[in-house]
């Protein structure tokens, strides 16, 4: 006779099974994915979702992501080479006597009297010139029809020759289209078609720590050198020697410890995405594997204006100031703690207002404070400099200012950079 099983027991069963069931899933998911992580974390592997529908996944390691990286991007990477004419100068020598002119001895003497005491005196004269290469950098490709990427460094002197060596060996003439008056950023256009382009990536984006790929012609000599690192440090300000005992500011620049050697200037700092993040500006020479580039945001605005205009521009306000702090305002008993206060420079000439200029047409004196442009007041975080830069030549900004203790409102017409 067979068994009968009571109807409790098999509700017991039916639950307990059920239960084992749900177990063995959470168990499986939580040790599947700590060796997933496990995995990731020791091999420094990117896990990519091909195909959302059916959950396969590509494991890519990151060493070949940069290698891949470097292969798409190389090919629009070029070399820039500065040539200039240089004058040729040929040595010659000139007969001279410690005597001066022979002519009064020469009559009591004889004409041979003197012959020993002559000596030969080396002189130089140019004869002719010599197209020379005298500097060089790294720039980038933007465009299919040609436009290049550098820093206004790299193609400073207006009287030099220019020409890009691309990475296929290629070498072609290089026109200098604009020079940014304010940034270090210079656009070249060269004449062909159908190039291949770098992808500008978005800078406002960037985490510290992040992989970042550096692309350039190390040294003048190794073209398309490739270096690696992070990012090690956002929004840095340095100061960039540029002779003569002068220097350059430089704000807002991204540090990275990727390798960033003379030569480098202009070349793409990249993501793993391929997308370029910055331009190499600069090096700590005092440091090691201390590099900085210009974040890529602040170039889009330059290449859509040569794109669209022709050139680079700046809107121009005209004023000297200084950003108000809670110690500045404490130092001149001044009545707020935020704003611009004009003010004129320490050397002579170096107005508060300039003449001529939009701020002066609207009527801004010395001492005045800008509160806000445009409704957004002014401080360390948001300066008149950073709002400006967000208008164009031409358009019409309003300003809250406080001048001789009552508040008024301003309007102004920008005017351009020179």
């Amino acid at each position: 006779m067979s068994k009968r099983i009571n109807p409790s027991h098999k509700k017991v069963w039916s639950a307990t099974i059920a239960a084992a069931f749900l177990i063995s899933a959470i168990f499986g998911a939580v040790f599947g994915g700590a060796i997933s992580f496990y995995l990731v974390k020791e091999s420094g592997n990117i896990f990519k979702t091909t195909d959302n529908s059916n959950r396969q996944i590509e494991i890519v390691s990151q060493e070949d992501r940069v290698v891949e990286v470097v292969e798409q991007a190389s090919p629009a990477v070029v070399s820039v080479i500065v040539t200039k004419d240089i004058p040729i100068m040929e040595q010659y020598f000139e007969e001279q006597s410690p005597f001066g002119s022979d002519d009064f001895f020469n009559q009591f003497f004889g004409d041979d009297f003197f012959d020993s005491f002559r000596y030969q005196v080396p002189q130089y004269r140019q004869k002719g010139t010599e197209e020379m290469e005298v500097g060089g950098g790294t720039g980038f490709i933007v465009s299919a029809d040609g436009l290049i990427l550098t820093n206004k460094h790299v193609v400073a002197d207006t009287e030099a020759q220019y020409t890009v060596l691309t990475n296929e060996g290629e070498k072609i003439d290089a026109q200098v289209l604009a020079r940014d008056p304010v940034q270090d950023i210079a656009v070249l256009k060269i004449d062909r078609k159908d190039l291949p382009v770098l992808e500008l990536g978005d800078s406002d984006d960037l985490k510290i720590g992040a992989t970042v790929i550096a692309i350039g012609n190390a040294l003048g000599e190794y073209r398309n050198t490739v270096s690696t690192g992070v990012i090690s440090g956002l929004r840095r300000s340095i100061d960039v020697a540029t002779g003569f005992g002068q220097a350059e500011h430089i704000p807002e620049v991204i540090q990275t410890d990727a390798a960033i050697n003379q030569g480098n200037s202009g070349g793409p700092l990249l993501n793993l995405e391929g997308q370029v993040i910055g331009i190499n500006v600069a090096v700590a020479q005092t440091a090691e594997n201390i590099g900085f580039s210009l974040p890529i945001n602040l170039v889009k605005r330059d290449l859509e204006q040569v794109q669209t205009k022709g050139k680079i521009s700046y809107p121009f306000l005209g004023i000297r100031y200084i950003i108000i702090t809670e110690e500045i305002q404490e130092k001149n008993n001044l009545e707020v703690d935020y704003g611009a206060l004009i003010v004129r420079g320490q050397e002579a000439g170096e107005l508060a207002v300039v003449p001529g200029s939009a701020a002066d047409k609207a009527g801004l004196l010395e001492n005045d404070i800008i509160l806000e442009f445009n409704g957004q007041a002014i401080n360390l975080d948001n300066t008149l400099a950073d709002l400006i830069l967000q208008c164009q030549v031409g358009d019409q900004a309003t300003l809250k200012v406080l001048s001789k203790g009552q508040e008024k409102t301003v309007n102004v017409t920008l005017g351009e950079q020179e």
